[in-house]
């Protein structure tokens, strides 16, 4: 399997720490978050991973390389200045994921998911999205979870989508990769075709988004 790490967003909400130090580069408990995330993937087995890039893109490049020191082979996919949003920064780099199912996982999220689980499954639809408990932040959270693994439009309190899916390159193919598309609308016509799983993760999770979760996040000790 291949994976996909998204890590070109501007992330404005923890300026000033990201006028110079790029988002995923941040560190927590003295290991940045995209580092993170490459030894949890090549802890599973996989090794051969997409970063897209944008804002302070030659910082991360510079910084992680071909990727040869965690066990990876890591390709960049560069997108202009303001980044093309996440269904956007997809759609642009399926040349070089080149496969028709790849897992994908934001740079800026912790969590202890073992991506071992998803090694082998073969979503019937055309994402598979693994769903967490409600941050504080986020209390309704994003879609309701059923007892078939079924996802729908959250009716009341729904969980949380953890930035960590399994997703089919079809569900892109048709977007222009130089333009911005954001994820959800696409996320959206799944559930109305029947199109989008899920899973329940019960364990740690916290999506590292101002300077207070990041606080957060060093006080809990990740």
């Amino acid at each position: 399997m291949r994976a996909m790490i998204l890590a070109a967003g501007r992330g404005e909400r923890l300026r000033p720490l990201t006028d110079r130090v790029a988002k995923p580069l941040v560190e927590v408990g003295g290991q940045s978050l995209i580092v993170r995330h490459l030894r949890a993937l090549a802890g599973a087995g996989i090794d051969q991973i997409v970063i897209n890039v944008s804002w302070l893109a030659e910082q991360i490049m510079q910084t992680l390389g071909d990727g040869s020191r965690w066990g990876v082979e890591i390709r960049y996919s560069v997108e202009p200045p303001g980044a093309l949003e996440t269904a956007g920064g997809i759609s642009r780099a399926l040349p070089l994921l080149d496969s028709p199912l790849f897992l994908a996982v934001s740079a800026d999220v912790l969590c202890d998911f073992d991506y071992g689980r998803l090694i082998g499954l073969q979503p019937e639809g055309l994402a598979h999205l693994v769903m967490v408990d409600n941050p504080a932040h986020h209390p309704m959270g994003d879609f309701a979870l059923d007892a078939a693994g079924r996802l729908h439009a959250a009716e009341g309190n729904g969980l949380t989508y953890s930035g960590i899916g399994l997703f089919r390159s079809r569900m892109f193919e048709s977007l222009d990769p130089d333009q911005p598309m954001p994820l959800r609308p696409l996320l959206d016509r799944a559930i109305q075709a029947g199109q989008l799983s899920g899973q329940h993760h019960p364990g740690r999770w916290m999506d590292i988004g101002t300077p207070e979760r990041l606080a957060g996040a060093q006080a809990r000790g990740w």
